[in-house]
């Protein structure tokens, strides 16, 4: 479902305008200047409405939190909620995942978090999953030695096909569970999350981290078979 245009969008965002980044090339490889201190760089891959972004971002006042969102009927709640709470360890871009290496230098992202994606359930469409092979070597790209992402979903069957990516593309997985709040809540939900624990819903969760310099070999596209000619 499409979400409705937010009222008055355009001067809301500019009313954010201080943690929106409209250019964000111009920092490709020093995004840690625009926070005194900095010592990490992170990117939250869809951040939604912002709490995940804003909670997450508060625990750590010392990091960068770069905020991806394709979706500007979403992204400024998420503004508006960062500028309310008067938090400055947060930067907002407005683009599409794909964009990842004319945003971010080979090795500046410490941690990327891709919470509740869009699942494309049709095989057809799995090139489009955000753990599809071709966008985890865009993030291994971004990432430092040592760097991981971290992934939620509340679907078990992407759970278990992104696990199988990240292993082809020498990921290493810790952390992975299948019900991540079981014994109470933990760590910062989403505003997705929240709902889902407060239904009852098990929550998915792993850890990937790139822990060598170059990752294994893209698989090759697949190719629609040719269709037979007729014996002359």
């Amino acid at each position: 479902m499409r979400m409705r245009n937010k009222k008055n969008l355009i001067p809301r965002m500019e009313r954010c305008a201080a943690v929106q980044v409209k250019e964000p090339e111009a920092f490709r490889g020093r995004w840690a200047s625009l926070l005194p201190g900095c010592t990490q760089v992170r990117a939250e891959m869809g951040c939604g409405k912002g709490a995940f972004t804003a909670g997450t971002a508060q625990a750590a006042p010392e990091a960068l939190l770069v905020a991806l969102e394709k979706v500007p009927n979403a992204m400024v709640t998420a503004m508006e909620r960062v500028c309310a709470g008067q938090i400055e360890n947060v930067r907002f871009i407005d683009t599409d995942v794909v964009r990842l290496p004319e945003i971010f230098a080979p090795g500046e992202v410490s941690v990327i978090y891709i919470n509740f994606p869009d699942p494309w359930p049709r095989k057809k469409e799995a090139k489009h999953r955000l753990t599809a092979p071709s966008f985890l070597a865009l993030y291994w790209d971004a990432l430092a030695l040592g760097g991981r992402i971290e992934y939620k979903t509340d679907q078990p069957w992407l759970f278990d096909w992104s696990l199988e990516q990240f292993r082809a593309l020498g990921y290493d997985l810790s952390e992975i569970t299948y019900d991540l709040h079981r014994d109470g809540p933990v760590g910062v939900m989403t505003n997705y999350e929240e709902r889902f624990y407060a239904q009852g819903l098990p929550i998915h969760r792993c850890v990937a981290t790139k822990t060598r310099p170059e990752h294994a070999p893209l698989p090759e596209p697949a190719r629609r078979p040719r269709p037979q000619e007729d014996d002359a």
